[in-house]
C-alpha cells in the first residue's frame, strides 16, 4: 500500500502507555503503541546501571523521562503506516514541545520520505491530540544529576567514540554506555579497561516482532533517527546514575546534507542543529536533567582519522560497518568499510590498513559506484554515516601518490582529468567570437 493509501486505512496512531518497574537492578520498560483496534506493538527494554547505579528513592520521579523517551521510541512504529494523527495519552505536550517533536519526526525522516517518494509537508504530515482531561506534561518533576566528575560516553565501536573516550579519560572518570552489546563494542571497551558487565552501563533494546512482520507485508519502513533516541536514553541515565555530563562523537561533517541542497540528511540527529535543538528541549520541559553534547563536534573527520591513528591497540578490534556488526566483521562492500578506509589511509600505513580489513578496498573494481557517492562524481551521497566530500576528496590527495597505481584511485585521476578537459572545452567554447 502506498503512503496515501496506508493513512486513509489507519488514520490513528495511540501512544497508549508504559510501564517500568526495578527487578534486581535493572530496570524493565515496556511502552504499548497501536494502530486502530487490531495493530498492537509492546517493545520492551532493559536498562542495567551495572556498579554505577543510584536508583532514586521514589521511582516515580522517572515516570516524565519513559513518558519522553516513549515519544521518540514510537517513530519507529508509527512510520509503518504514517497515521496522520498521533493520539498521545496519559500526558498533554504544550503547542512549543509539539513543535519540537514535529521538526524532529519530519527531519529525522527527510531519508525516509525521500526513498518511500513520500510528498507531504511539515504541518500536515502529522498532528498531535490528546484524548481525555491529560494533565500537562509541564507539570512533571525530574531528577537532576549533580555529579560533573564523571561523563558519560556511548560506544558504538568505530574510530569516533575510541577518540572521545581516550581523550576524555585523559581528566575525568569515563563511564561507557552500550546499547545491545556486541563483539566491537565490548572489544572496545576492555581494551579501555572496561572488562566486566558491571563496568558498563547496558541498555538492551528489543524491537517488537510484530513491526519486522508488518515490513515484510509490505508496510512502510525506512530509517528512522536513532541518535535521537540515543539523546532521549541519556537522560534516563543521568537520572538513574547521578552523571550530569553525557560526551557523544559526533563530528561536524554530520551537518551536511546527503541530497545536496535539501533538507535530507541520514544523520540529521547527529547534527548540530538537533543536538541544540535537544538541549534546549531538556532544559525547558524535562528539568535539565542531564547536559547532552559532542566532544568531537569541533573536528573534521581527518583530525579524528589522526587522533584514532594515535590507538594502534584498537586496530584489530574496532568496527563501523553496519553490514557486517552481527558477525563482528568489516563486510568490505559498503559505503561504511570504504570510508573508513579512505579517512584512515592518510595517516596508517598500507600493510597495516590491508590487515585490519583483510583486503585493500581501494583496489576494488566493485566499489566503483560508492567510491564515486562518496567523492562527489555522483549526485548523491551515500545514505549512510559518512564524511563530507571535501573531507573524502582530502584524504585522496593525501594518498594520490602511493597510492596512484590502485584501482579506484586511477579512476579518481581519470575522472578528473576528464573534468578538467570538459572544463578546459567549456571555457573555449565561451571564448570563442
Amino acid at each position: 500500500m502506498s503512503f496515501e493509501e496506508l493513512r486513509e486505512k489507519y488514520p490513528t496512531f495511540d501512544y497508549s502507555s508504559y510501564t517500568y518497574e526495578l527487578k534486581g537492578n535493572a530496570l524493565h520498560i515496556e511502552f504499548h503503541f497501536q494502530i486502530g483496534d487490531e495493530i498492537h506493538f509492546r517493545p520492551h527494554m532493559i536498562l542495567k546501571p551495572g556498579k554505577h547505579a543510584q536508583w532514586p528513592a521514589d521511582l516515580a520521579i522517572l515516570d516524565g523521562i519513559v513518558f519522553n523517551v516513549g515519544m521518540i521510541e514510537l517513530i519507529s512504529y508509527w512510520k509503518c503506516t504514517c497515521s496522520p494523527r498521533l493520539c498521545i495519552h496519559g500526558y498533554k505536550i504544550s503547542d512549543d514541545q509539539q513543535f519540537f517533536w514535529r521538526k524532529l519526526y519530519w527531519n529525522g525522516l527527510g531519508e525516509f520520505f525521500f526513498k518511500n517518494h513520500i510528498h507531504s509537508n511539515h504541518q500536515d504530515f502529522l498532528n498531535f491530540e490528546f484524548p481525555g482531561s491529560a494533565p500537562e506534561a509541564s507539570t512533571l518533576a525530574f531528577p537532576h544529576a549533580n555529579d560533573s566528575q564523571r561523563v558519560i560516553v556511548p560506544i558504538g565501536g568505530g574510530k569516533d567514540s575510541v577518540v572521545t573516550l581516550e581523550e576524555l579519560r585523559r581528566e575525568r572518570e569515563v563511564v561507557p554506555f552500550i546499547i545491545n552489546p556486541r563483539g566491537a563494542t565490548l572489544d572496545c571497551a576492555r581494551i579501555a579497561g572496561f572488562t566486566t558487565p558491571d563496568d558498563i552501563i547496558i541498555l538492551e533494546r528489543q524491537i517488537d516482532p510484530k513491526l519486522l512482520e508488518l515490513n515484510r507485508e509490505g508496510y512502510l519502513n525506512g530509517h528512522t533517527p536513532f541518535s535521537a533516541m540515543l539523546a532521549f536514553y541519556t537522560t534516563l541515565l543521568s537520572a538513574v546514575t547521578g552523571i550530569r555530563d553525557v560526551a557523544l562523537s559526533n563530528e561536524s561533517s554530520a551537518n551536511e546534507p546527503t541530497i545536496p541542497g535539501t533538507y535530507v540528511n541520514h544523520q540529521y540527529s547527529k547534527s548540530l542543529e538537533f543536538e541544540e535543538d535537544f538541549r534546549e528541549y531538556v532544559h525547558d520541559f524535562m528539568g535539565d536533567c542531564n547536559h547532552y553534547y559532542s566532544h568531537l563536534r569541533p573536528l573534521n573527520e581527518l583530525q579524528i582519522a589522526e587522533r584514532f591513528a594515535q590507538h594502534p591497540q584498537y586496530f584489530p578490534v574496532f568496527k563501523s560497518c553496519n553490514a557486517g556488526s552481527k558477525e563482528n566483521k568489516w563486510c568490505c562492500n559498503c559505503p561504511k568499510c570504504l570510508f573508513a578506509y579512505i579517512i584512515l589511509s592518510p595517516f596508517i600505513p598500507r600493510e597495516e590498513m590491508i590487515r585490519i580489513f583483510g583486503e585493500d578496498l581501494l583496489d576494488k573494481p566493485s566499489l566503483e559506484h560508492t567510491f564515486d557517492e562518496l567523492t562527489g562524481l555522483s549526485p548523491y551521497k551515500p545514505f549512510e554515516c559518512v564524511g563530507t566530500l571535501r573531507e573524502v576528496n582530502e584524504a585522496i590527495h593525501r594518498i594520490l601518490e602511493s597510492h596512484k597505481d590502485l584501482y579506484l584511485i586511477k579512476h579518481y585521476i581519470n575522472a578528473q582529468l576528464a573534468q578538467l578537459d570538459n572544463d578546459l572545452m567549456e571555457d573555449y567554447i565561451n571564448m570563442a567570437p
